[in-house]
């Protein structure tokens, strides 16, 4: 029933921009958290951007600070992430997350693959 689907991951130069999407279904999005993760090749998954229920405030890790922006839409059920300025370093698959602290529930999508080539 609970459904986060990524999309808008792709190749791009470095440099350039993307934006990734994370649609929400299934919950009762606004009582959520929401985060996007990354887990680049041989690599363990770490947290890139989080955003609270009505969007009052932003996390960024500090490897994407001034280059990410994190957003959400409570009525489309949606969370986007706006990557520029995109680094080698960025390449790695992308997933959303979502968390509820209050209900202890967390959930995850399947992931978007983003590559930054030289």
């Amino acid at each position: 029933q609970v459904q986060l689907v990524e999309s808008g991951g792709g190749l791009v130069q470095p440099g350039g921009s993307l934006r990734l999407s994370c649609a929400a279904s299934g919950f009762i999005f606004n009582r959520y958290a929401m985060s996007w993760y990354r887990q680049a090749p041989g690599k363990g998954r770490d947290l890139v951007a989080s955003i609270t229920r009505f969007s009052v405030s932003t996390t960024y890790s500090d490897s994407v600070k001034g280059r990410f922006t994190i957003s959400r839409d409570n009525d489309k059920n949606t969370v986007s992430l706006q990557m520029n300025n995109l680094k080698p370093e960025d390449t790695a698959v992308y997933y959303c997350n979502a968390k509820d602290q209050m209900r202890q529930a967390e959930y995850w999508g399947q992931g978007t693959q983003v590559t930054v080539s030289s």
